[in-house]
């Protein structure tokens, strides 16, 4: 008997080569790998939420594997803990659930969220943050990258902001793009969508800050949509900016089978 198990992670993306697994290079997916093998022998099927590029971090990454009930019974009251032990101290299995089979960590995902970190601060990011918060030269301006922002909302061809792959849509409905300044200076920017191109959130980010420092004008990033190639005057923010923070779920075991069939007749083969 097979059961399929829901893991909740959190990484430094630092110095990983990105999610997926790839010969030579150290991957999340990899390194996550060699822990299953350990833990829960006979493991097959990883599938992740989102395959975050290189240098990305995550606090609300969600994969799911298929497990022999008797590998996932034998483990599934200390699992986390054991994970702890096995896993480098950049990743972290956060929760280990049994979930229905109708559950697809990729295709059953209503939305995912991202954000990120900026400082505009003289001096630079904090040095304790430097990792997860980009730098930037020059002064920001939050309200004019907020009203850029509002002519991305919605459903749109992203083709503009996006690495297009063959025979894969690039329209996407992005329910939330805004920016806030916290407490300490920074600002951090939520973006949240159904799914999201490879590079397209750095590719936004990107285009706003450009509209952030007075380089360009308001309408600018939003009259972009128009093209159904990648804008080569978009300048992709750097990853380790970008944090994976959260993927929502039909709380339903029905509604998940139904997601998944959309999203498939939606995005395959290959989003």
């Amino acid at each position: 008997m097979i059961v399929r198990i829901r893991l909740d992670l959190a990484y430094d993306g630092t110095d990983f080569s990105g999610w997926a697994a790839q010969p030579g290079r150290r991957t999340v997916a990899g390194v996550l790998g060699t822990a299953l093998d350990t833990l829960l022998p006979g493991w097959t099927g990883m599938t992740v939420a989102g395959r975050t590029d290189a240098g990305v971090h995550a606090t609300g990454q969600v994969c799911h594997v298929d497990v022999p009930a008797d590998a996932w019974q034998a483990v599934a009251d200390s699992v986390v803990r054991r994970f702890a032990a096995l896993l480098p101290p950049d990743v972290r299995v956060r929760a280990a659930t049994e979930v229905p089979a109708a559950f697809d960590a990729r295709f059953s995902a209503l939305s995912r969220r991202y954000e990120y970190r900026v400082t505009d601060a003289p001096y630079g990011a904090e040095p304790l943050r430097r990792r997860d918060t980009l730098a930037w030269p020059r002064p920001l301006t939050v309200d004019l990258m907020n009203e850029a922002a509002q002519g991305l909302v919605g459903e749109h061809d992203f083709a503009a902001y996006c690495r297009r792959k063959e025979h894969a849509t690039t329209v996407r409905a992005v329910r939330r793009l805004q920016w806030r300044r916290e407490p300490d200076g920074v600002l951090v920017a939520a973006v949240e969508a159904d799914a999201f191109c490879q590079a397209m959130v750095r590719s936004l980010v990107g285009a706003l800050l450009a509209v952030g420092d007075g380089r360009r004008p308001v309408p600018w990033p939003a009259g972009l949509l128009s093209r159904r190639e990648r804008a080569s005057e978009v300048v992709v923010a750097p990853p380790h900016g970008l944090t994976l923070v959260r993927v929502c779920y039909p709380s339903d075991a029905a509604e998940l089978a139904r997601r998944a069939e959309l999203t498939r007749r939606l995005r395959a083969p290959g989003s």
